[in-house]
């Protein structure tokens, strides 16, 4: 191939595949040229594959990785050192039809191997997509506005203010280093651990004050039912318990009211009814607590080895 110096152009570049010396073929007029237009002046259409820049960037030609190939330039005259490739709207106002990939009318895939990605946006990053997949570690810094479904598989931290609209999913572990406020509704499929458990409320009485309460703790999964008995020697408990409670494990407080009375369980039906007898013969009067263990879940397990807490169904696993 022999070597040339520099040389001008002053209408329309086209490289073919064809054979030296052959007719171009019809997509050579996509650029203007044929059927009575004139190409466009300027412009090129070249077969491919290209490459641009230096080839060890490609160590087998013979085999094109793509139609364009672009690698860091090794020019002597002129070393390109920043950046490989770049655009500019300098001179004009930005448009988001700047740098086009794909169009509505067909699908295009997009394929990004990095090892590192900067993205930084003057006014507004849009992204728009049915599905998103991340893997990996993501890290936030400001505010981040989601309007639709968000999926994090694996670790996510986010510094600022995150504002999700809609519905969010979370597979996997997550840490809050400081407060959460959850002005709504809130539901657990698990258990809730915590160094403490309480409810916080403006107090109904004082003005500027609150009031506070704490939850009473236990080693085991209990639950409680009380009420008061009058002239009556039958306390009945709620259907529901035959499903929820072990009644082996019912226990009744009895505490009178007007007089002594000396009242004692007289025995527990089938865990559903508690009969109570007055020994020296009056009419009951008397308040009632009933406690018992939840059977619908598993036993607490009140001591177990390690440094951060388990849902009690594993421990051990």
């Amino acid at each position: 191939m022999p070597e040339v110096g520099s040389f001008c152009i002053g209408g329309q570049l086209q490289v073919t595949a064809n054979i030296p010396g052959g007719k171009p073929g019809p997509p050579a007029t996509v650029l203007g040229g044929g059927a009575g237009t004139s190409p466009i002046n300027g412009s090129a259409w070249i077969e491919g594959p290209m490459l641009l820049g230096s080839p060890l960037s490609y160590p087998t030609p013979r085999k094109p990785d793509a139609t364009v190939m672009v690698g860091r330039s090794k020019n002597p005259t002129f070393p390109v050192t920043e950046s490989i490739f770049k655009v500019t709207s300098f001179s004009f106002s930005p448009t988001p039809l700047d740098v086009v990939i794909g169009e509505t009318k067909g699908p295009v895939g997009l394929k990004s191997v990095l090892s590192i990605g900067d993205i930084l946006c003057l006014s507004k990053l849009t992204y728009k997509s049915p599905k998103t997949n991340a893997i990996g570690k993501l890290n936030w810094k400001g505010k981040v506005n989601v309007n639709g479904k968000t999926s994090f598989n694996g670790k996510s931290t986010t510094t600022g203010k995150k504002v999700i609209n809609g519905a969010t999913k979370i597979n996997g572990y997550l840490t809050v280093t400081g407060g959460c406020k959850i002005a709504g509704f809130l539901k657990f499929g698990g258990s809730i651990v915590g160094t403490t458990k309480k409810f916080d409320i403006p107090h109904p009485t004082k003005s500027n004050h609150r009031l506070a309460h704490s939850c009473i703790e236990g080693p085991e999964n209990g639950v409680y039912y009380r009420g008061r008995l009058i002239n009556s020697n039958v306390i009945n408990l709620p259907d529901y318990w035959w499903g929820l409670v072990d009644s082996e494990t019912i226990t009744v407080t009895l505490t009178p009211h007007g007089s002594y009375q000396e009242l004692y369980v007289k025995n527990i039906e089938w865990g559903t009814k508690i009969n109570v007898l007055n020994n020296s013969g009056g009419l009951i009067d008397c308040s009632y607590t009933v406690f018992a263990k939840r059977k619908d879940v598993a036993d607490l397990v009140v001591e177990y080895e390690g440094n951060e807490p388990k849902e009690w169904s594993t421990v051990g696993k």
